[in-house]
């Protein structure tokens, strides 16, 4: 078959971006014509790939996705293609790997009066009604099983529509064999790149939207170790492609500005968490969090809000503490100190392990690209 992929724009360390590329890779192998659309690409092409970068501008993001969409349309009407997969909702697609959260459900923060009236907002909720209004013919794939509920609820889409889907954790954020092993060569390896003293408690924080992902809590957390165990060394490292300045000031105000690393986009998370000792993710929302399910695959311990859509695998896989809602500061700083214990720390790395190897936490892509040649080949 010949497919069509859009997708905004792409580069090497985004959770999405990385779900676009492990999809075209899979289906590519399989055999079929794959072309991709893009406004903006960094990184290595993709081999075998067609792509086509769309002259798209605007200074309204929302200005900008109308004018890809519509330059998208054109071009597909001179070179057609089998079946349209989208990675961000938009209308006309045969087939949406939704990876945001329904926009109807989101809590308030995530829109804010001002904007819920603004037309990026109203957009937002026409695309979303593109895909999933019930009178559509859009295939929806999804990550966890309360999108699923929340699409049927606030969009009435039918239930032969909504696919969910395994996780898929790439193979290579998987531990080593001797990943419990007393300090193993690449957990040394790594601390020693990064400037870690061997006993130093490395906090980690990786994702490429800082404010969602509650990155200024992570700090505020660290601050507060510090304060109360001032006997611990300990730092954050931060991953992810975003503006640090205001988390800089925050760091700076808050006097840890010393033991927080900010990283930029890497290619090798799998070997940072090796080297880390606890993965803090306070999210404000999210619809997923591949982050976590990654973490557990590694054995890295892990601290995460409990509005993310995988957080309950941290809690089956006895991987760590979940904050509960509504949030608090005291209770993520509280969850955090836990793990300043070595032997806690030691017991949700080894349960984590056991759990990734007795879990499928890795079809997502295979079983997708199953659902993807079948969808688009029936009569």
């Amino acid at each position: 078959m010949r497919l069509a992929f859009l997708i905004d724009r792409f580069f090497p360390h985004g959770g999405r971006q990385r779900d676009f590329r492990l999809f075209v890779e899979e289906l590519k192998a399989r055999g079929h014509d794959c072309r991709v659309y893009c406004l903006s690409w960094q990184g290595e092409l993709l081999e075998g790939v067609n792509l086509r970068l769309v002259p798209a501008r605007a200074l309204r993001s929302y200005r900008r996705e109308q004018r890809f969409l519509d330059w998208v349309r054109t071009d597909l009407a001179n070179d057609p293609v089998d079946g349209v997969i989208g990675f961000q909702k938009m209308p006309g697609l045969d087939i949406c790997i939704a990876t945001d959260a329904c926009c109807l459900d989101q809590p308030q923060q995530a829109a804010g009066l001002l904007g819920r009236r603004g037309a990026g907002y109203r957009h937002s909720m026409d695309w979303e009604r593109a895909v999933f209004a019930p009178e559509g013919k859009t295939h929806s794939f999804l990550t966890t099983a309360s999108e699923v509920d929340n699409y049927k609820e606030h969009c009435g889409t039918p239930a032969e529509r909504l696919h969910l889907l395994p996780p898929g954790v790439a193979q290579d954020r998987r531990a080593p064999q001797d990943a419990l092993q007393e300090a193993p060569r690449r957990r040394k390896a790594v601390r020693a790149s990064l400037g870690l003293a061997p006993q130093e408690l490395a906090l980690l924080f990786v994702g490429s939207d800082f404010a969602t992902k509650g990155l200024d809590r992570a700090i505020t957390a660290l601050a507060k170790l510090r304060e109360e165990q001032p006997s611990v060394t300990c730092s954050l490292l931060v991953v992810g492609e975003d503006k640090p300045r205001r988390y800089q000031r925050l760091a700076r105000r808050l006097g840890v500005a010393d033991g927080v690393s900010f990283l930029g986009g890497r290619d090798d998370v799998g070997e940072l968490m090796l080297g880390a000792d606890l993965l803090v993710h306070p999210a404000h929302f999210e619809a997923a969090g591949i982050v976590l399910l990654e973490a557990i695959a590694a054995g890295l311990p892990i601290v995460v809000t409990d509005v993310c859509g995988y957080a309950h695998y941290v809690e089956a896989a006895r991987a760590g503490i979940l904050v509960p809602s509504p949030f608090s500061q005291e209770q993520l700083d509280r969850a955090v100190m836990r793990h300043v214990d070595g032997v806690f720390r030691a017991s949700c790395r080894e349960s984590a392990l056991l759990y990734a190897r007795l879990t499928d936490l890795y079809s997502k892509h295979r079983e997708g690209a199953d659902l993807i040649e079948q969808l688009l080949q029936q009569p």
